[in-house]
């Protein structure tokens, strides 16, 4: 008797582990499905980092795998893909504003392609607030912004543009301070002095819905401190290609222009705010034709 028990744990035991063995194996494989597999997609919280996550999100958990989105600031989310605890990260900009990131840990990512190339940073304030035209303005004019620049989170890339050149170019330094807080701080911040009609200076970046939904004005920025036209880059840990090869190939297909983008912001922050789900399936449909451009 206890013969037939122990074959029949041994038995049990043996069938476990082939189980185990063929789940562990199923993680790793890549195969059509994508079932079961997981991807971590890093973001921050810029808009078009937010809905291109999104959206690659609902494009991948169709195809079977498990993605999960972490926000964090741009610092920590290529330190993230250079320790391999972010798979992805969809919001690189180069040649200027995460320069610094990528000096630092470009030999440990994979950059997987360019998706979107007319990206710039800038400085804006309301339509209606008369004689600042220009950054070259602001030193004349700080007391009409209570001495106060709007600006986001601490860790990124404008935010340090504008900390170390902006500020010091125009000299701004003691007359005007960056208040660095959110993106959605410095967004809700716009929205209610443009509801009072109040002066207020922010920074800013192109592309982004604020530019459909209110009528801004980007001041004119002679000494060039915050760089030309960018370009927003997929990232990838190292090995990702390997690990995942289908979805690295759909990455490099990737292409959003101004209007598209525009578009699913648009759906995603204004129409449908806080069901980013939703606002990506409703764009789908309207862009019936656009996965097929990632086949």
């Amino acid at each position: 008797m206890f013969t037939t028990v122990k074959r029949v744990l041994a038995l049990a035991v043996t069938a476990a582990l082939a189980l185990g063995g063929a789940t562990a194996c199923g993680e790793k494989s890549d195969d059509a499905s994508g079932a079961g597999k997981k991807i971590t997609i890093g973001y921050m919280a810029w808009d078009e980092a937010i809905a291109a996550s999104n959206l690659w999100q609902h494009i991948l958990e169709d195809k079977g795998y498990r993605v999960q989105l972490k926000n964090l600031e741009a610092g920590l989310v290529y330190g993230g893909l250079a320790n391999g605890d972010i798979d992805l990260f969809l919001d690189g900009w180069l040649p200027l504003t995460h320069a610094s990131y990528v000096e630092k840990y470009g030999d440990k990512l994979e950059k997987l392609g360019v998706w979107h190339d007319d990206a710039s940073l800038s400085i804006a304030v309301p339509k209606y607030v008369e004689g600042v035209d220009s950054l070259a303005d602001l030193a004349g004019k700080a007391g009409t912004f209570g001495g106060e620049m709007i600006g986001i989170e601490p860790g990124a890339g404008l935010t340090k543009a504008t900390q170390e050149q902006v500020l010091p170019q125009y000299g701004l330094d003691g007359s005007m301070k960056l208040k660095t807080s959110s993106t959605p701080a410095m967004l809700a911040a716009l929205d209610g002095a443009i509801a009072d009609k109040k002066p207020i200076v922010v920074t800013l970046w192109h592309p982004h819905w604020a530019y459909a939904k209110y009528e801004l004005k980007d001041l004119t920025d002679p000494k060039s401190t915050l760089g030309k036209a960018e370009q927003i880059n997929t990232f990838g840990r190292q090995g990702f290609s390997e690990d995942f090869p289908e979805v690295a190939a759909m990455l490099k297909k990737f292409k959003m222009d101004g209007d598209q983008l525009a578009s699913l912001e648009d759906l995603m922050f204004n129409t449908h705010k806080g069901d980013e789900k939703k606002a990506v399936e409703e764009w789908l449909k309207a862009n019936p034709d656009y996965l097929a451009t990632l086949a």
